[in-house]
């Protein structure tokens, strides 16, 4: 009887780490990971951050070493583009021509970047940031010219604008929100990060829309909608992304702002499961769909997607966790706060240490720590706890954080 089959479909850091679970777990099936890249699997929080800036080696960038998959005889084809999957045949298309059959599938095909529609938008000169090839790119570029329009004050954005403004360019941000970040956390934490840039000398053009980019073939300069002009070598656009979910769609499996998927995985087709920027989850603790974009996600619903491929009881429910560094603000958040009632601070935010919690109900939310740590996990028990806590005590630098929840163990 010959062994089953599990396919990978994304050579990302979810596909890496569902590939890596499924040997760890013993599965001595054959194991497929393919990728449309011609890197083997990379995480991205170095585009934007050390490895774009020069600081730290390529290698480092990669998931595993150069000879691990060969090692635990896992099939990683790199530069192969998946065409179709058949979930009534159980089998996958490639674009060579080559068909492969599986015994279970998991799309970790991720996200790409939102394009913009404007005029001018085709000259060169005009970059996205999403791939490491799209980094070295950047990174030449960054050694070479010295000013750089930022289009968006999201997380790419940010991290991409300070990292040049570290390596010395004049750096120029323009949004159409108010504040940098602000859809996400609101005006306090979006004011603290408009200071922070401000502090280092980055232009910010806040509530700002971008009408083209102007320029004889390569862009030269950007306009926005009320008619100011900002010179540059070159433009980073950093409006988001969308999940790369077109398969999915055409084999007939469920899809809305991604590939919906049970708290176990499982997409609307048996046997083919989704994980990672792609993967819209049912999320029991928080009794919704949410679909996020972060390198813990990943890296930890890949893994748990692989155990639920080998028939593993699986409940994916870990609070959602991310973190930025951005000059030297370093920051993790906790927790997910679509909506929330107010902002409240743990020590002062002009001192660049404290930590914001999001309250609803005087119930956390969510909570980020800027340069302090060590307390990622109690912030988790008091989001887990869903208790109403003491306000005077919660923002007093004096109460551990820990002592909110009695005698609760820091981990829930």
């Amino acid at each position: 009887m010959s062994k089953q089959a599990f396919v990978i479909v994304g050579a990302s850091l979810a596909g890496a780490k569902a590939a890596e679970e499924l040997r760890a777990q013993g599965f001595d099936g054959r194991v497929v990971l393919i990728g449309d890249e011609p890197e083997r699997p990379y995480e991205r929080p170095p585009l934007t951050k050390d490895y774009l800036r020069g600081e730290s080696p390529r290698e480092k960038a990669y998931v595993h070493e150069q000879g691990f998959y060969t090692e635990q005889e896992i099939e990683l084809q790199t530069g192969v583009k998946v065409t179709a999957i058949d979930p009534g045949s159980t089998r996958i298309s490639l674009a060579d021509g080559r068909e492969l059959a599986y015994d279970r599938l998991l799309l970790a095909t991720g996200a790409e970047p939102r394009r913009i529609s404007i005029p001018g938008a085709e000259l060169d000169s005009v970059y996205y940031l999403r791939t490491l090839e799209d980094c070295d790119v950047l990174r030449a570029r960054m050694a070479t010219s010295g000013r750089v329009a930022v289009v968006g004050a999201g997380w790419i954005g940010s991290e991409f604008a300070a990292s040049a403004q570290m390596r010395g360019l004049e750096v120029t941000v323009i949004d159409p929100l108010a504040l940098p970040l602000e859809r996400v956390f609101g005006a306090e934490i979006g004011a603290f990060y408009r200071d922070v840039h401000r502090a280092h000398n980055v232009e910010l053009l806040l509530g700002e829309a971008v009408e083209s980019f102007e320029g004889a073939g390569a862009v030269e300069r950007v306009r926005t909608a009320t008619g100011r002009t900002v010179e540059c070598d070159f433009a980073v656009v950093a409006v988001g992304v969308t999940p790369r979910s077109e398969l999915a769609s055409a084999a007939g499996l469920a899809v809305e702002n991604g590939i919906l998927v049970t708290d176990g995985l499982e997409t609307t087709a048996p046997g083919v499961f989704a994980a990672g920027d792609v993967a819209n989850a049912w999320h029991p603790f928080l009794s919704q769909r949410i679909r996020v974009e972060h390198w813990a996600n990943a890296a930890e619903q890949g893994a748990a997607a692989a155990r639920a491929m080998l028939g593993q009881p699986t409940s994916y429910e870990q609070i959602p966790y991310f973190f930025s560094d951005q000059y030297d603000v370093s920051m993790e958040y906790t927790g997910y706060a679509a909506n929330w009632e107010r902002v409240v601070f743990r020590g002062r935010p002009e001192s660049g240490e404290f930590i914001a919690f999001w309250l609803a109900d005087d119930r956390v939310l969510a909570g980020m720590n800027v340069n302090v740590w060590d307390v990622n996990e109690h912030i988790q028990a008091l989001i887990r706890s869903r208790e109403q806590v003491d306000r005077a005590a919660l923002l007093d630098t004096g109460t551990p954080l820990e002592a909110l929840l009695g005698a609760r163990s820091p981990r829930g």
